[in-house]
């Protein structure tokens, strides 16, 4: 398939400009708000419950969800659900329930700041250092993502597209802090849902409906040498590794996606409890990750569909997705293709921006967490304790941009996957997949100790780090897929691969945490 080209009019332009603005001008009018580091990193604690809530689902809507669950429906069909039904809701409703007043009793103003009061300073810092390396390769995803478009859009430079949508983030987290961020999350929230929504129901009715849907993906099944049903079926083809398209069986499932990766992530994430961090209250921040868990539940109709109609429709037109450089379909040009080849002019300029704003909410809420970890858990305690609030605020500042600059370059390294989300559980299953055993243990084991936490976490990440370096998934070409110390064991796809590093992760850290002890 030739490249897209998408046409946009007075109107589409218009929307965008709109949005800009929009998002801009939050920062601008938010910036007299911030008096203190509290109001800049933590909104003061004062934001209610069902802002949070928004905010704390709309912060993981970034490019992973977006874009990355609409490749994964493409590439892996209806099994990309359990990222929501085994794996978020379940660890949504935990860290409401049980983890919430751990953290916002504690009153730490970070997770990492949590391990130190629970276990001691080198957990934290160990902790904190790996945090900010997630961050800065999740926040660039989204940049790669967002410039990616942009070329695709407008024929813009790459590289200046990098730029221009890096700018445009540092702009409004430099003045409004996390606050502005918050509100503008619960905004690109409503901007996803109605962006999003009309795509999925025109892409239904041309594709003809349910039933012709599953029997357009039974040829897709069919054709890369799986049974009728593979991506139509959630469970029934996880016997085996080789049944379905994900390469993983149903312990690998459960125990690496809904147990330690899912848990990991939304329990442990100051991404998102950061947000419910923010609430005004012990009670408004138990409610909100349960608040989020509400639409969090229907979003697989919004996310995963739009993949597994462009699958169905490539399999019969054979040229609906354009193709990458290694001959198979470019799966993160699902949500793009489909809004060139579905939406006229306004409701295209609607559905491009409900795209940025994914984009936006995933790197501000990257960014807004980098800067508060970097300098209240690395910069105030290693290298200027005992400064003024105001020192911090500018330090707050500087971090925001150093966040920015870092994120730059992790766009770069996002180009070597045809689907993000491959990557982003690379990375999750280094630094969330240990980091549960040890809140798991600091919480519910009293003998759980300082140095237990910190040499499991070691362990954790070293034993992550192993089985990436002596692991590829079949056809890598590239170095930063693997097996760069030798292959002992090929897995079939990326994400087979992901699901058992976090699994050895996690299993590690347990262990060493528990011996040490």
């Amino acid at each position: 398939m030739a490249a897209i080209t998408i046409h946009l009019h007075k109107i589409d332009y218009s929307l965008l400009v709109v949005y800009f603005a929009f998002v801009l001008g939050i920062g601008w009018a938010l910036r007299r708000f911030i008096k203190s580091g509290e109001d800049f990193f933590l909104s003061g604690r004062a934001i209610p419950a069902w802002i949070c809530g928004l905010a704390f689902i709309s912060a993981n809507l970034g490019a992973q969800e977006v874009i990355g669950m609409a490749a994964s429906g493409a590439k892996y069909g209806i099994m990309t659900s359990h990222f929501y039904w085994v794996g978020a809701i379940p660890a949504m409703v935990f860290v409401g329930v049980f983890m919430m007043p751990f953290y916002y009793g504690s009153k730490a103003r970070s997770v990492p700041e949590y391990l130190k009061l629970r276990f001691d300073e080198k957990t934290r810092t160990f902790n904190a250092l790996t945090f900010a390396v997630m961050t800065v390769f999740s926040s660039g995803i989204s940049m790669f993502a967002l410039a990616k478009l942009f070329n695709l859009l407008l024929g813009w430079n790459f590289d200046m597209s990098i730029i221009i949508s890096a700018i445009i983030v540092l702009v409004y987290i430099y003045l409004g802090g996390l606050t502005s961020a918050i509100y503008n999350e619960v905004l690109q929230f409503f901007l996803i849902v109605l962006g999003f929504l009309p795509l999925v129901l025109i892409g239904m009715k041309d594709v003809g409906g349910w039933h012709e849907l599953v029997s357009k993906l039974n040829g897709v099944a069919t054709s890369q040498g799986f049974a009728p049903g593979t991506w139509t079926d959630s469970w029934s083809h996880m016997g085996a590794a080789k049944a379905n398209p994900m390469g993983v069986e149903w312990f690998g499932m459960a125990m690496g996606l809904g147990f330690v990766l899912s848990f990991g992530y939304w329990c442990t994430d100051f991404l998102v409890v950061q947000r419910a961090m923010a609430a005004d209250s012990m009670s408004a921040a138990r409610r909100t990750p349960l608040i989020a868990a509400v639409p969090k539940m229907l979003f697989p109709a919004l996310v995963i569909l739009p993949g597994m109609i462009a699958i169905a429709l490539h399999q019969k037109s054979g040229g609906f997705l354009p193709v990458a450089a290694d001959g198979s379909p470019d799966y993160n040009m699902v949500i793009p293709t489909m809004l060139a080849k579905y939406f006229p002019p306004g409701m295209l300029g609607l559905g491009l921006t409900a795209l940025m704003a994914s984009f936006m909410s995933g790197m501000a809420g990257n960014v807004t967490a980098f800067n508060t970890v970097a300098t209240y858990d690395l910069y105030q305690h290693h290298i200027r304790p005992g400064q003024s609030d105001a020192h911090y605020l500018k330090v707050g500042h500087i971090m925001t941009i150093a966040g920015i600059i870092v994120s730059i370059a992790c766009a770069y390294a996002a180009a070597k996957f045809n689907n993000i989300m491959d990557m982003l559980q690379l990375v999750f299953g280094f630094v969330n997949a240990p980091l549960f055993a040890t809140f798991l243990l600091g919480m519910f084991w009293k003998r759980s100790t300082g140095h237990g936490a910190f040499f499991g976490l070691v362990a954790g990440t070293v034993a992550a780090g192993l089985h990436w370096a002596l692991t590829v998934p079949a056809g890598a070409t590239h170095w930063i897929k693997g097996g760069c110390l030798g292959v002992v064991h090929t897995y079939p796809v990326e994400m087979a691969q992901n699901f058992w590093a976090a699994i050895f992760a996690w299993t590690a850290c347990f262990v060493a945490t528990i011996l040490i002890a």
